[in-house]
């Protein structure tokens, strides 16, 4: 069962514990679930406004998934990413720590999700 922090310099940490071996939740999911204010806005990833940074708890794991192509274009439009490290992504098959809550979806490792709050 997969552990994921939520982290915010305005909200206290939340820690909640995900469905193993589903692999079908987003990260916005289950912020939305467990009433983490995570801002959102088209929830389909053309906005970029559910922006987060996510790094694995322990070195030993893979953080994520890949970025969808819709994260790859907004995080490039954004400028959290730049076609060098996009191809760099792809040779070493580790995503990016920016990525986009409403279309990262969790996947059985250990996260720390890193939002900003208004």
């Amino acid at each position: 069962m997969p552990i994921i922090t939520f982290s915010s310099p305005l909200h206290k940490d939340k820690t909640i514990y995900a469905a193993a071996g589903s692999h079908k939740q987003t990260i916005l999911e289950l912020a939305k679930e467990n009433h983490v204010p995570i801002d959102f806005g088209c929830q389909n990833g053309e906005c970029g406004t559910c922006l987060v940074k996510v790094m694995a708890i322990s070195l030993k794991e893979r953080m994520g998934g890949p970025l969808t192509e819709r994260e790859r274009i907004v995080l490039k439009e954004i400028g959290k990413l730049t076609q060098a490290e996009i191809d760099k992504m792809e040779v070493d098959d580790l995503p990016s720590a920016w990525r986009l809550a409403c279309q990262m979806v969790v996947r059985d490792e250990d996260i720390l999700v890193e939002y900003p709050s208004r």
